[in-house]
This record gives structure tokens, C-alpha cells and sequence, in this order.
């Protein structure tokens, strides 16, 4: 069964904030479909730039290396280093720079490559990918904060990392030398029916996991269930910048909504 995407992005500047540091793209290339979320951060413009230059680098280094590629060992190993390099140039920028030396910016993605069943999904500091498959949220992205290094240590539970002072510390994010060799690449099996959500903390920060699933099941149009949940994350008190991705999993032959 041939499958296709239908998607729905938003970007809001939000209540409280005086520029957008957030960045979001879709890059639709003839043989794959990537989407991008970054959330930018920094003195000044810095996290402006930041997350700009991710969201430019990265489908970049994926349209020159994934042409030709099939094998998922392979497929992975090129959008990991298609972050790698992300993150080289940043800090290269911010090392020639004064005013961009402190910038950084989270980064998560997801590339289909057409006529193919997978979904790639991978993520740098606190951006989330979530699947949403019948009743489910799943989350698919780990979180580079102190408080989740703290859960996995045991030294805190999931609900105390909520509220910690630590939940919005970042110990790994594009632009900072702990990226290395680059994050793990999931590869996820579709289904029609799927949907996937791509968000900045903007939203997953003060948003419920269960308020979100609750909504994107409501939503049929994909591009009203993307704004709404930025709407959600305002009306919620968010006083961030807000972005998200929705990406549904049609079977090809429904019209896509956008």
C-alpha cells in the first residue's frame, strides 16, 4: 500500500517574547519528505540564527548523501551525521562571532523517504517527536535536560522532572561540543492513520501529554490541529515561542489536508 503525508505546521511568537527563536520547515525533494522544529536560544538574535542555520544545514547534508541510499543501517548513520555537521557549523559560527558565542539551538526531524514504509526520527536537546497511533502518545525523542539525566539516574522520578528547575537546563544541544557523534536515528514502521508530532517546549512544556492527545484525536484537518495546539500552549500560559509539526499517515488515496 502506497502511503503519503499530509502535514500541518505553526510557529507563534507567543505573549511574552520579543523575537521568535523557534525555526520549523518542511523540505518536500522528489524522493523524501523531511520536517524540522528548532528551538533557538542565546543572547540577542543568537538563537535566531541558530536555529535557522539547523533547519538550512541539515536537509542540505540529507539531499546531498541520501540519494541512492536504501539500507536503514545506512539511512541512519547519514541523518546522524547530517546533525554532526549542524552542529560543527554552528559552533564554528559562534567561535568567529562575539555576538553569537553563547548560541545554541534544539533540534528534532523526521525524513520519509517516499514509497517507503519508515519514518526516521531523531532529536538534539529538549524537542520532542510524540506518535499518536489509536489512543496512544507515545514520545519518540529523549530529552538532553539535566532533569531527565536525573531520571535515568534514578534520582528523580518522570513527574518530579516536570516541575524541576532543571527540566529546561540542556547538557546536549546543536552547538555545544557534547553532540559528538550525534543522536540516536529511530526507525519507526508506519501505518495509516499515524500521526506524529514535532514540538518546541513551547508547547510539550505546558501542554499534558493527555490534553494533547485529546486534541490531536478532535482534529481531522492536520494544518487547524497544528494551530490549535499553539493556541493550547498560549492560552496554557506558555511564555515561550510555540512550534509545531502534525504529520499524518494517509494510505495514498485520501485527499491530503493542509
Amino acid at each position: 500500500m502506497a502511503l503519503a503525508l499530509a502535514i500541518g505546521k505553526c510557529t507563534l511568537l507567543g505573549n511574552y517574547r520579543e523575537n521568535n527563536e523557534d525555526a520549523i520547515d518542511v523540505k518536500q525533494f522528489p524522493d523524501m519528505t523531511v520536517c524540522l522544529v528548532a528551538d533557538g536560544m542565546g543572547g540577542q538574535a543568537a538563537g535566531e540564527v541558530a536555529s535557522k542555520r539547523a533547519i538550512e544545514i541539515v536537509p542540505r547534508e540529507l539531499k546531498k548523501y541520501l540519494s541512492g541510499v536504501v539500507g536503514s543501517d545506512e539511512t541512519k548513520n547519514i541523518v546522524r551525521r547530517s546533525i554532526v555537521q549542524a552542529n560543527e557549523e554552528i559552533m564554528a559560527m559562534a567561535a568567529l562571532d562575539r555576538e553569537l558565542k553563547n548560541m545554541g539551538t534544539t533540534i528534532v526531524l523526521t525524513v520519509w523517504r517516499k514509497s517507503s514504509s519508515v519514518m526516521y526520527v531523531a532529536g538534539m536537546g529538549d524537542s520532542r517527536v510524540y506518535q499518536i497511533r489509536g489512543k496512544k502518545m507515545e514520545q519518540l525523542t529523549v530529552d538532553h535536560s539535566i532533569a531527565q539525566a536525573l531520571v535515568e539516574a534514578k534520582t528523580i522520578s518522570a513527574t518530579e522532572a516536570r516541575n524541576h528547575r532543571y527540566r529546561n537546563v540542556l547538557w546536549k544541544y546543536l552547538g555545544s561540543a557534547e553532540v559528538g557523534e550525534g543522536p540516536e536515528v529511530k526507525a519507526v514502521q508506519l501505518q495509516a492513520g499515524d500521526r506524529y508530532l514535532l514540538c518546541t517546549d513551547g508547547l510539550s512544556g505546558v501542554v499534558s501529554d493527555d490534553q494533547m492527545l485529546a486534541f490531536i484525536q478532535e482534529k481531522e484537518n492536520v494544518q487547524e490541529c497544528a494551530e490549535g495546539l499553539g493556541q493550547m500552549a498560549l492560552d496554557a500560559g506558555s511564555r515561550d515561542n510555540v512550534s509545531c509539526i502534525v504529520v499524518e499517515v494517509t494510505d495514498g488515496t485520501q485527499p491530503l489536508t493542509k
